[in-house]
């Protein structure tokens, strides 16, 4: 039997919180948080991304609006967005090269691959410092409103929001949602159809789905995918892949 492992005790006692005491994160957990951050794994040690630390209330109050209108990213103390980020790259390969090729769909999957293991370092970092932590992955819609707000130039996207704070103790003593079982999702070699057809099974197994299955997957496939979010999220990605590509 293994012994304990507070690495991996952390992990597996992780949820999304989303209601924070009215206290200010430390600057000194904070700056913890971000350099163990760009620690993180990173393609070529090349760290393409740039994380934009909001601590502006006007621009929290915004984006709580235009990620999908979610009130408590305004009271948010910890609000910080990865943005996948070849610029800075580019700029420094024009002063060598007179040819520099455009950063094209692989590169985008690249840098935005880097700034999500960015970011959920963060979060894990977060989460050792005693704060509690929630994606945001509305950040992905309304790309030309946050291109704006944000001030992004050519290269730059965001690709993940992490807000955070010190969770009230209802959040610390909420129930944590249930996962799949590895023994469902991990396939060896290969991949397994067999595994992935038992996709209605996997539902029902979970708690709060086996009651009414059939109602539960019809309510959750109207809120996640036939949706005006869900809709908004493709426009806005594929607007920002056009941006990506077509910049000079």
């Amino acid at each position: 039997m293994c012994d304990k492992n507070e690495t991996l005790e952390l992990l597996m006692k992780r949820k999304s919180m989303r209601v924070y005491e009215e206290r200010e994160v430390p600057a000194p957990i904070k700056k913890q948080i971000l350099e163990a951050s760009l620690r993180a794994a990173t393609a070529g040690n090349m760290t393409l991304y740039t994380v934009i630390d909001v601590t502006k209330q006007s621009l929290k109050d915004m984006l709580a609006v235009t990620c999908d209108h979610q009130p408590f990213i305004a009271s948010a103390p910890l609000v910080l967005i990865y943005c996948a980020d070849y610029r800075r790259w580019i700029q420094a390969f024009r002063q060598v090269e007179e040819e520099v090729r455009h950063p094209s769909y692989g590169d985008f999957m690249l840098a935005a691959s880097d700034a999500v293991i960015a970011a959920q370092t963060a979060v894990t970092a977060a989460d050792a410092l005693g704060l509690g932590t929630c994606y945001i992955g509305d950040i992905l819609e309304n790309y030309e409103k946050h291109r704006e707000l944000l001030h992004l130039p050519d290269y730059v996207v965001p690709v993940a929001m992490v807000v955070g704070g010190y969770p009230t103790l209802q959040q610390k003593e909420r129930r944590q949602t249930s996962r799949f079982a590895s023994e469902d999702i991990v396939h060896e070699n290969r991949y397994d159809l067999e595994k992935s057809d038992r996709m209605m099974e996997m539902l029902e197994e979970k708690e709060d789905w086996k009651e009414d299955l059939q109602g539960h997957l019809r309510s959750f496939c109207a809120r996640k995918w036939n949706c005006a979010f869900s809709e908004e999220m493709s426009r806005s990605v594929k607007a920002m892949l056009d941006a990506w590509v077509n910049a000079q």
